[in-house]
C-alpha cells in the first residue's frame, strides 16, 4: 500500500510537456503572430474598458458593473492560456509542473463558467431596464449587484473545484506528453492509467448543466425583451433598445458557439481532426476576450463617446 502511494506520488510529481498544435509544428512561429496580436488587443481593450468604467462616474450603473466583471474574467481567461501558448510557438514544447497544470486547468474552466453567468446577469439587467424601467433602480440596488456578483463567482468556483481534485487523485504512469497548448480537464485526465469515468461524466455534465441553464434563461430574457421592445411607441426608443441588446447578443453568440463546439467535440467528436480541434480551442480562449470590448465600444454609445474623449484628450496633451 505504501509503495503504491509512493508510486502515485512520483507519477504526479513529474511535469507534463505541452506540445502545441499537432501537425502544425513547423508553422508555430507564423501562427504566433495573429495570436500575439489578438492577445494584445484583448489586454488593451479590456484594460481601457475597466479604466473608463472605474474613472467615469456616469458609467457607475449595473450594466457597466457587469461589463467590468466580464472584462476582468476575459483577462483571466486569456492570460491563463495565451502566454504559455506563445512560449510554445516561439520556443517549442514546454514543460509545465503538475501544480501549475492544475492551476491553469482550474482558472480556464472557472472563467468559462463565470463568463456564462455574467452574460446571464447582463441579460437580467437588460430585462429589468426595458421591461420594468420605473423599478430599475429599486430592483438593481448596489446591494443586489454585489450579491449577484458574489453569487455567480461562488457558483463558478464550486462547479470546478472538484475537477482539480478529480485530476489530482489520478496516477499518470503512461505518458506526460499533452498534445495541446494548455491543460484542459478531460485532456489531462485521459493521460491517466486509471479509470476516469467520474472525470468524463463530471467534466461533461457540470458545464452542460450550468451553461445550458444559463442559455435557457438568457433566451427567455431576450424573448421577453424583444416583445417589450416592439411594443414601445417611439421608433427612436425601439432603435436604442435594440442597439443596446444587439451588442449583448453579439457577445453571447461569440462566446457560446465556439464553447459548445469545443465541449461537444472533446466528448463526441472522434472524427474531428485533432489539429482542427486544438486550433479551435485556442481561438476560443483568445478571440472572445479581444472582441468583447470592441463590440461594446462600437455598439454602446456611452463607451464609444468616452473612448473618443479619452483619446482626444491624449492627443491634445
Amino acid at each position: 500500500m505504501t509503495m503504491t502511494l509512493f508510486n502515485i506520488s512520483s507519477f504526479n510529481s513529474a511535469p507534463f510537456t505541452l506540445m502545441g498544435i499537432p501537425g502544425l509544428e513547423e508553422f508555430h512561429i507564423w501562427i504566433s503572430i495573429p495570436f500575439c496580436t489578438i492577445y494584445l488587443v484583448a489586454i488593451a481593450g479590456n484594460s481601457i474598458l475597466l479604466y473608463l468604467i472605474i474613472m467615469e462616474h456616469s458609467l457607475h450603473t449595473p450594466m457597466f458593473y457587469f461589463l467590468a466583471m466580464l472584462a476582468v474574467t476575459d483577462l483571466v481567461l486569456s492570460t491563463t492560456c495565451v502566454p504559455k501558448t506563445l512560449t510554445i510557438f516561439w520556443h517549442g514544447p514546454q514543460e509545465i509542473a503538475f501544480p501549475s497544470c492544475l492551476t491553469q486547468l482550474f482558472f480556464l474552466h472557472y472563467s468559462f463558467v463565470l463568463d456564462s453567468a455574467i452574460l446571464l446577469a447582463m441579460a437580467f439587467d437588460r430585462y429589468v431596464a426595458i421591461c420594468s424601467p420605473l423599478r430599475y433602480t429599486t430592483i438593481l440596488t448596489p446591494q443586489v449587484i454585489v450579491k449577484i456578483m458574489v453569487g455567480i463567482s461562488f457558483r463558478s468556483f464550486c462547479a470546478f473545484v472538484p475537477c482539480v481534485f478529480l485530476v489530482k487523485r489520478l496516477p499518470f504512469c503512461r505518458t506526460h506528453i499533452i498534445h495541446h497548448t494548455y491543460c484542459e480537464h478531460i485532456g489531462v485526465a485521459r493521460l491517466s492509467c486509471a479509470d476516469i469515468s467520474i472525470n468524463i461524466w463530471y467534466g461533461f455534465a457540470v458545464p452542460i448543466m450550468t451553461v445550458i441553464s444559463d442559455v435557457v434563461l438568457i433566451a427567455i430574457s431576450y424573448t421577453l425583451i424583444l416583445k417589450a421592445v416592439f411594443r414601445l411607441p417611439s421608433h427612436d426608443a425601439r432603435q436604442k433598445a435594440l442597439g443596446t441588446c444587439g451588442s449583448h447578443v453579439c457577445v453571447i453568440l461569440m462566446f457560446y458557439i465556439p464553447a459548445f463546439f469545443s465541449i461537444l467535440a472533446h466528448r463526441f467528436g472522434h472524427n474531428v481532426p485533432l489539429t482542427f480541434h486544438i486550433m479551435f480551442a485556442n481561438l476560443y480562449v483568445v478571440i472572445p476576450p479581444a472582441l468583447n470590448p470592441i463590440v461594446y465600444g462600437v455598439k454602446t454609445k456611452q463607451i464609444r463617446d468616452k473612448v473618443f474623449l479619452l483619446f482626444s484628450m491624449k492627443g491634445t496633451e
